[in-house]
């Protein structure tokens, strides 16, 4: 009554949570025998929670921000936490923050120390991380993803208890014993959080194929983690928003089940009737717990990774980034490549070395490119592509019973001609292109590389080794420059150094087909549109909208990917093509999107088409509501105190 009375306002009837800044009345209140030394006037929070009423003072607030504040925390607020004495006077910006921790990240002596000094960073002060690596993302991107995470998921369980403090959670980590409580898993998960926002994106997987390192169980969860900070980083989701997900649900690998420091679960992994139906109880619990949750399938084995899409893309809101991903990165660097190639792009003949999920998916969405773009029929389109494995070229009559997924490239045509070898391929296929995913090191050779550039006089060969990490690479870029008289359009899933030809001191950039071009724009672009799906046409969409994007220069100098470091341009630039497409779709749950898109879209657009095209109107919109790290305490004060209800502030 006595709050109510002081600031005239009155408790909410309904059951929703509602947060509004008021000013003390005079005299300052009581509550529960408690008096807070309040001048009139200051700033106090209302709450309400469940139909209950509760004040929290600013000064929580002050707290939460002077934690992350540290070396810039102002005088005032050193004063009023009691803290005069016990911390170094100097009080400096966040520009000197970012320059002494870039100056630590750079002394360490090797990227598994980096990963960790930035791991402890990031649970440490999330918007000093976020702005180093925003400002360094060259630099850093290939330490907190490919290449450093793959060594930091063999070591993960070696190396957790001293990157994450013991309070912090990073995660879930769900064991086939939580799975009929996973609600409760959840509801911990939501009790744990300093601040209690839903997500709006998870990254899951199960460990089962992480990279091209095999079976690492628990130890994958550097994926999800390492994926989520460039969702952030790169497209400007909300850090607090982001969820990754491990599924401890065994491992067939003897060396984790021996290691008396794997921090997993020690047994097989189960069979495909128990996997499926305990993945589906957790997905289920997810979308009741947040129905607008995007959830992105990451590192499960090949069958599972196609199952799992299968089973929910046309039922909820995910994606598999692996096979949907890659094939949307790959697709635009092929669309460039083309363009620069001097072979027509429907005589382009296209050889795979590796078919597992990724290489698959890849294949399926340059079959539908060729389809949509050059109005030729699915046979014509697929009969572009062959495919060799671990046992030769890909043939209905091989002799070999083959995974479900690869049967619908294997080729009719052959008559009695088997392949056993990426050399044999060659010389039957004699391609235009080369595509590795096959996680063999070296398995371009210089043999290989030389011959493609003989069976290319008149064109420029396309050789694109995406296998990642570096240790998993088909060649390297200067190998195929060396081998193809520096003439090859190459794109590779690693970071390659530059190269310079010596006879012109020229200095090429190696283009890296990398998905972070691609699945933050997909995750932000749901997340502000809520689709009820993500169909294939969004994220084709996204290809188009990536290769259009080169600058003048890029193109000059013959690149097939815009420089990372404008990756945030970019973010946004593919994401305003992937909410244009949805739009046009009717797949847009959230009407001021659709509202934007229709009111502003020029005269005579086919809006049937898949152009990747967007506004200036929808860009500028997706930019301004861009997630980014504070610059100064202040502005991270004024966001720490920015409640739910902006309107009722």
């Amino acid at each position: 009554h006595r709050l109510e009375q002081d600031v005239a306002l009155e408790p909410k009837p309904d059951k929703s949570t509602k947060k509004k800044r008021v000013r003390v009345g005079t005299p300052t209140p009581s509550w529960f025998g408690f008096s807070p030394n309040f001048e009139p006037g200051a700033l106090l929070t209302v709450v309400w929670a469940n139909g209950k009423i509760s004040l929290l003072p600013l000064l929580n607030s002050i707290e939460l921000v002077g934690a992350k504040a540290g070396t810039a925390m102002p005088a005032e607020m050193r004063q009023a936490l009691n803290l005069r004495g016990l911390v170094p006077a100097s009080v400096e910006d966040f520009t000197k923050q970012e320059m002494r921790a870039f100056q630590q990240l750079m002394s360490k002596p090797s990227s598994l120390e980096k990963y960790e000094f930035l791991a402890n960073l990031r649970c440490i002060n999330v918007n000093l991380f976020f702005r180093l690596v925003m400002n360094h993302f060259k630099e850093i991107a290939p330490i907190i993803y490919t290449p450093t995470v793959g060594e930091a998921c063999l070591n993960y369980s070696h190396i957790y208890p001293f990157i994450y403090p013991g309070h912090m959670s990073v995660g879930l980590f769900i064991t086939l014993g939580d799975v009929d409580n996973v609600d409760l898993v959840i509801q911990n998960y939501r009790e744990s959080m300093t601040e209690h926002n839903d997500p709006e994106i998870t990254v899951i997987t199960d460990g089962s194929r992480i990279l091209g390192l095999g079976d690492l169980g628990i130890n994958g969860m550097a994926i999800p983690i390492g994926k989520l900070q460039l969702y952030v980083a790169a497209a400007g989701l909300n850090p607090a928003r982001t969820l990754p997900i491990v599924l401890d649900f065994g491992t067939n690998s003897k060396k984790y089940q021996n290691d008396p420091l794997y921090l997993g679960t020690r047994q097989p992994r189960p069979d495909d009737e128990t996997f499926y139906n305990a993945t589906g109880k957790v997905l289920s619990a997810l979308y009741r717990a947040f129905p607008d949750i995007l959830v992105q399938f990451e590192d499960f084995s090949t069958d599972h990774a196609f199952g799992l899409l299968d089973q929910w893309r046309n039922k909820a809101l995910c994606f598999n980034d692996d096979i949907q991903g890659t094939g949307s990165v790959i697709l635009a660097g092929f669309i460039s490549a083309v363009e620069q190639a001097g072979i027509a792009p429907t005589d382009q003949r296209i050889l795979f070395v590796g078919a597992g999920s990724a290489g698959v998916g890849v294949a399926k969405q340059l079959v539908e490119y060729m389809m949509l773009e050059y109005d030729i029929s699915e046979e014509q389109a697929k009969a572009m592509f062959w495919f060799v494995d671990s046992r030769g070229m890909i043939t209905a009559n091989r002799g070999d019973k083959l995974a479900a997924h690869k049967v619908y490239f294997a080729r009719h045509d052959n008559d009695d001609t088997q392949c056993t070898s990426l050399e044999d391929a060659l010389e039957y296929v004699k391609p235009t292109a080369l595509i590795g995913l096959s996680t063999i090191y070296k398995a371009f050779n210089e043999n290989i590389l030389s011959r493609m550039n003989e069976l290319n006089p008149h064109g420029r060969p396309i050789i694109f080794p995406l296998s990642n990490p570096e240790s998993k690479a088909e060649c390297t870029f200067e190998e195929a420059m060396r081998c193809t008289n520096n003439r090859v359009l190459f794109a590779s899933g690693t970071a390659f150094p530059e190269y310079t030809i010596p006879e012109t001191g020229e200095v090429r950039v190696p283009a890296q087909g990398n998905n972070m071009y691609v699945f933050p724009s997909i995750g932000l672009g749901a997340a502000l549109c809520k689709p009820s799906r993500i169909t294939d046409t969004m994220i084709y969409a996204v290809s188009k909208a990536l290769a259009n994007s080169l600058d003048n220069k890029e193109r000059a100098r013959g690149e097939l990917y815009p420089r990372i470091e404008r990756i945030r341009d970019v973010s946004a630039r593919l994401t305003a093509a992937f909410i244009t497409q949805a739009v046009h779709e009717g797949n847009v749950r959230d009407q001021h999107w659709v509202h934007i898109v229709e009111a502003n879209m020029p005269e005579g657009v086919d809006t049937k088409t898949v152009s990747g095209l967007f506004t200036k109107r929808v860009l500028g919109e997706v930019k301004a509501l861009m997630w980014e790290p504070a610059s100064s305490v202040e502005q991270y004060m004024f966001e720490a105190i920015t409640f739910e209800n902006p309107d009722e502030i």
